[in-house]
């Protein structure tokens, strides 16, 4: 009898010449996909199970398999598993590690199981554990605005728009303002998870499983909410990492987007908040300099997640139908891409934790320009129609400017040059206070409606 190889690759059968060393080092991808190890232990003690319902295994072979498999599963969550030269992938390497302690008995789990239905379940069992991590990250981060929101309600600024002054707001509300981006994207992650919760495996490598193991089991054991319908569809799949990597796109933009207001706002020019030093750095030449640099790194890392996506994205859009080796390249910029919005989150959750808020400074910053569109508001209580009475309220502040005043410095007698239906109460108008008062419809940024989105979000991480 020939001696057998004391190494053989899964799909060593067809070939006679050794692989290129070049292109085995190409073709790992060990040393990325070996962080889903758990993943792939779950899913071969499950098919194992599925193969002894079917008759392939008998109960006493399940048991030894199972026992293997856990023992390479504490091996890795020790520290402890040697990994091999040739290890291609994790599969291989628990496959191979599993026969050298039960022996060819091993080699019975692979039966009507391919590496690409076994990398598809592994992918998503994995994504859907991240899944819950980056759901409680992102909670944790809408809770600490929320709180800073509730206990800042009194703080007033100018609202921007194109960075100039508009209206007086809440500092609560600015902040809410991004908390409602925030609570939409965990209304997307939420959404995504059924997307993600497809069983692939008993999908074989493409025409589906010979020996026809219970999927509908498989699916239960492993926890899925529903089952690839389309063997083909199933292997070949990759939609659920594409849309895991838009949504995080999504999420880093609106971090980015919180960021930018941030740094602005921490500048000498605003003064509006200042960033602890946990979360800042120093300049090496400038000794007064305090760089928002968590702020700008967040900013950084949102263009690095839409990249792994766009870069995924032209990956996938050229491939053949089922498994192609390209996909290979969807696991580095999912990964990346979870450890970075994961980490994103919780950075922003303790900058806005530990920032502090200058109120009055924030309050110096309100001139009586931005009630220009109370004055406007005022006359239209008084009959005259908006389009009019914006016309009047810009003619008011031109005047206020040649006389060098703000517009409650301009006298009754100048405001009747103006319009006859100005009357002594126009300088009730300014009074910042009163101006976010009187935006107490919902969404407004009066006490009432600011404390009304509160109230909203917390119910939003109660669900």
């Amino acid at each position: 009898m020939a001696e057998q190889p004391t190494k053989q690759k899964l799909w060593g059968g067809r070939f006679t010449g050794k692989t290129d060393p070049l292109m085995h080092a190409f073709n790992q991808s060990l040393r990325y996909d070996q962080r889903m190890h758990a993943a792939d232990i779950r899913g071969s003690i499950a098919y194992a199970k599925s193969l002894t319902l079917v008759g392939i295994l008998t109960e006493d072979e399940e048991r030894r398999i199972v026992e293997g498999l856990k023992i390479v599963g504490k091996e890795w969550e020790g520290g402890q598993f040697k990994a091999q030269e040739d290890d291609e992938d994790i599969h291989t390497a628990n496959e191979r590690r599993l026969s050298e302690l039960i022996g060819p008995l091993g080699g019975k789990l692979h039966t009507g199981r391919s590496r690409n239905d076994q990398v598809a379940t592994d992918m998503r069992l994995w994504l859907l554990d991240e899944v819950k991590d980056v759901e409680q990250s992102l909670k944790g981060l809408i809770r600490v605005i929320v709180e800073r929101a509730d206990k800042e309600k009194d703080y007033l600024l100018p609202g921007y728009t194109h960075l100039q002054r508009g209206q007086p707001i809440r500092w609560s509300h600015l902040l809410l303002s991004h908390a409602f981006s925030f609570k939409s994207d965990l209304d997307r992650l939420r959404q995504l998870i059924p997307r993600i919760s497809v069983l692939p495996l008993g999908c074989g490598a493409l025409a589906g499983n010979p020996f026809v193991v219970d999927r509908e089991f498989l699916a239960k054991e492993l926890g899925f909410q529903s089952i690839a319908e389309n063997s083909m569809w199933g292997v070949g799949d990759r939609d659920f990492i594409v849309e895991f990597l838009m949504w995080a796109s999504l999420a880093m933009t609106h971090i980015s987007r919180m960021a930018e207001d941030l740094v602005i706002y921490s500048t000498a020019e605003f003064g509006f908040v200042s960033l602890s030093d946990a979360y800042s750095t120093g300049s090496s030449i400038m000794p007064q300099k305090k760089n928002p640099d968590s702020l700008e790194l967040l900013r950084g890392k949102s263009g690095r997640v839409f990249g792994n996506m766009a870069g995924f994205l032209m990956t996938l859009k050229g491939l053949p139908s089922t498994y192609n080796k390209d996909l290979q390249e969807d696991k580095e910029p999912l990964f990346d891409a979870v450890d970075n919005v994961s980490a994103s989150f919780k950075i922003a959750e303790g900058v806005v934790a530990t920032l502090d808020v200058h109120a009055e400074k924030m309050r110096q910053a309100l001139t009586m320009d931005v009630l220009a569109t109370d004055l406007a508001d005022y006359l239209v209580r008084k009959g005259t129609p908006f389009r009019e009475t914006h016309h009047i309220s810009g003619r008011a502040v031109a005047l206020a400017e040649a006389r060098g005043c703000q517009l409650d410095g301009l006298t009754l007698a100048d405001y009747k040059t103006l319009s006859d239906k100005f009357t002594e109460d126009v300088h009730d108008v300014f009074d910042f206070e009163a101006s976010v008062e009187r935006r107490e419809s919902i969404g407004g940024t009066s006490r009432k409606m600011v404390e009304r989105q509160i109230s909203v979000l917390r119910a939003a991480l109660d669900d």
